[in-house]
Parts: structure tokens; sequence; C-alpha cells
């Protein structure tokens, strides 16, 4: 089985601003932030991911994000690229201690929180043994090499993490991969393909991105759950909140708390999210109405603007099945006030004008009756109410 796990990213050109309360308050900024995994996806990445408002504001629904941002705040998560050492020079066992390898004891910021021993942070769901393509965020580009290494079978998920809990040898690197777009944005990335281990239930990947032009080296967590599955996320976003599993030790690894099939349900797709920085105008969260679902029997759609600021704004479509699965399906919109996308993400964009299509990706036009996925994007011009907003699906 072949995975084409590719998602499209918001790039830097949206700046967010934070107002609560009529109070403004100054985002934490990536000073020397560089990338991190986000195919499958880090904790930091999926965190910040699980609980980015459209204000701004993180405030995470997952319970183990939750838990990250008591200990840590949320300066870690603004900065989700940052977790680095700049004297790292490739090294693990015997450099990073034992129960620190999430956060790879960095100081630059505050990762502590993602070091925690849970059973419920956000998780990718895989297939053991599928090929796929791994994708790192670029948001500087340096020379060197990337290595993700597994757990081994049977870790002891009950303890904090160790590097006796991993094999000893990586299952892909990849020195100097080719990239897409350009670094200082969410939507560039270093790219390579690779075959998963044969694995089953839960593990975890461990990634590691050693520069060659200097010793500053790149780590990350990604909890990931071999059960069929190719590709979704769960554990993110409103309602995923639920108490913490208690870990146990065990000899074979421990299942996923969601469904094994494979597609969980309820499953979610990483969407974008906004870069942060201070040389774009700071938008004032805004919200256009939503209008009803509209669509056949097939699939419905449901337009909403997200936030905006003077020339631009962000949307987002959710797709939701009906009554019958489908394989695929394709949205169609008309902007009225001369609207213009510059960027899409979990969608392949068509049409010219005003006239909008907007088809499916490989990988997530799949859905189960009732299933639901979305897409979004940035776009110049002034917010309104769209026209003729129609799903079809096959």
């Amino acid at each position: 089985m072949r995975l084409r796990l590719r998602y499209k990213l918001l790039g830097a050109a949206a700046a967010l601003g934070l107002a609560a309360a009529g109070t403004v308050v100054a985002l934490a900024m990536p000073a020397n932030a560089h990338g991190a995994l986000q195919i499958p996806g880090s904790r930091t990445w999926l965190c910040y991911e699980d609980g980015l408002t459209s204000t701004g504001q993180i405030i995470p629904n997952n319970p183990a994000c939750a838990a990250a941002i008591a200990q840590s705040g949320t300066t870690g998560l603004y900065n989700w690229f940052a977790v680095l050492r700049s004297d790292g020079s490739g090294r693990m066992a015997g450099f990073i201690p034992d129960g620190k390898l999430c956060s790879a004891g960095a100081t630059n910021f505050d990762f502590s929180g993602f070091d925690l021993n849970r059973l419920d942070w956000p998780i990718t769901h895989l297939t053991s043994g599928a090929t796929i393509q791994f994708q790192y965020n670029k948001w500087a580009a340096h020379p060197g090499t990337f290595r993700l290494y597994i757990t081994k079978d049977g870790w002891d998920q009950s303890a904090p993490l160790s590097w006796d809990d991993f094999e000893t040898t990586p299952f892909s690197s990849a020195p100097d991969p080719p990239s897409i777009g350009d670094p200082g944005s969410v939507n560039s990335y270093y790219y390579w393909t690779g075959t998963l281990p044969q694995k089953t239930g839960r593990h975890l990947i461990y990634s590691v991105w050693q520069r060659s032009d200097s010793t500053e080296t790149f780590y990350g967590c990604s909890d990931v759950v071999f059960d069929g599955g190719n590709g979704q996320v769960t554990g993110m976003g409103p309602g995923s909140g639920s108490p913490t599993p208690t870990p146990t030790r065990t000899v074979s690894p421990t299942p996923s708390r969601t469904t094994s099939s494979p597609s969980p349900s309820p499953s979610r797709t990483v969407s974008p999210t906004p870069s942060r920085t201070t040389s774009s105008p700071s938008p004032s969260p805004s919200r256009t109405p939503t209008p009803p679902p509209t669509g056949g029997a097939g699939c419905q759609a449901t337009y909403q603007v997200t936030s905006s600021w003077p020339g631009n704004f962000q949307a987002n479509v959710t797709v939701t099945a009906g009554s019958a699965a489908i394989r695929s399906w394709t949205v169609t919109w008309t902007f009225a006030n001369g609207e213009s996308i510059s960027q899409i993400w979990n969608g392949t964009l068509s049409g010219s004008g005003g006239n909008v299509s907007v088809a499916n990706i490989g990988y997530n036009g799949a859905l189960s009756a009732g299933g639901s996925t979305s897409f979004g994007f940035l776009a110049s011009g002034t917010p309104g109410t769209v026209s003729g907003l129609t799903c079809t699906s096959t």
C-alpha cells in the first residue's frame, strides 16, 4: 500500500493579532526556529494545530496538549519548530538525558511539557510497511541529514521515554533531501520517500535533523499507531478532551485509544496554521456568518471566513458526506467582490476569475457516511458571502 501524505500548509503571508477582553497581547515570535516533522506530525506541531483559535490564541482541546501548556506555557508552541540544541552535533543517547527526549533538554524555549508520559497525545494513524512521503518544515534552509527512529516492540509505555526504548538504527534517513517553498514560511518543507517499519499498535517516531554546516541539531517526537490508517490524525480539536489513560506495562504495543479500523472516526486531517511575524499588519479577528451547508445527497459544503485583515482574509470550507460513503469531492462557488485565492491547503484549486473549484487531494477524498474533512485558503480582497456554493461527489 502506498501512502502519499502531502498536506498543503498555510504560508507566512498572514499575521494574526491576539485580542481578548479589549487587551492586545503580544505573541511570542519565532526567533531562531528552523523546522519540525509535520508528516507524521510532532507533538509541538500537532498541539499548536489543536489549540490555535481564529483570534490567534492557543486554547488546547487535547488533554495532553493542555497538560504540556500548563507546565511549559504557550511560548514553546508559538515556536513549535524550535526544539533544538545548538551544540547537538547529531548526538542522542548520552547527550540528551532519558526522560527529556521530546524536549531535547532545550533551553531556548521551555518544551519540558512535551516530555510528559501520557497516552493521549494527538496521534497519526499509519499502515505497517507502507510507503510514505515524510515532510519536515523548512523554516530555515540548512544542509544536513534527517534520521527517523522507531520504538522497539514491547517498549515500556508506563515509564518516561528513554533511549533504550528505541531501535538503535534509523528506519529512514535522508541526506540533503529536496524541498518545496521558500524558507521562512509554513508551507515550505523538505521531503523524502521512505518505507514504514513493520510494527503494530502504538509507537513513537523520533526525528533528528543534523546540520552539516554547524553543530546545531533539531529533535522531535511524533506519536503514531500502526492500525491500517492512511495518515489520519485523531485526538485534536473540539471534543477531543478525555480522561488521561493510565499507562500500563505491555509485552506487545498498546492499541490506540481510537478504533483500529483503517479510517478512525472521527478523524482530522492536519490543517495549516498562520505564521507569525511582526512585519505584517495585525488583523482584526472577524467572522463572516456561516451559511447553511449546501450540496446534494452525496456531500455538503460549509464556508466560513475565520479571520481578516486589511486587504486579505483566511477562510475554511468543511466537506461532509451524506448518507453514503464517497470516493472524491469537488466544491465550487463564486466570489462576488473580486476576491482572489493566493494560497490553498488540503485541496486542489482550479477555475478562473471569481469562479472557484476545489477538488480533494488523494488522501482526503474518501469519506465514510457522515464523515467530514476540510480545506482552507488565504485570499486577497474583502471577504463576503459567496454564492453558488455547491458540493459534488463520486
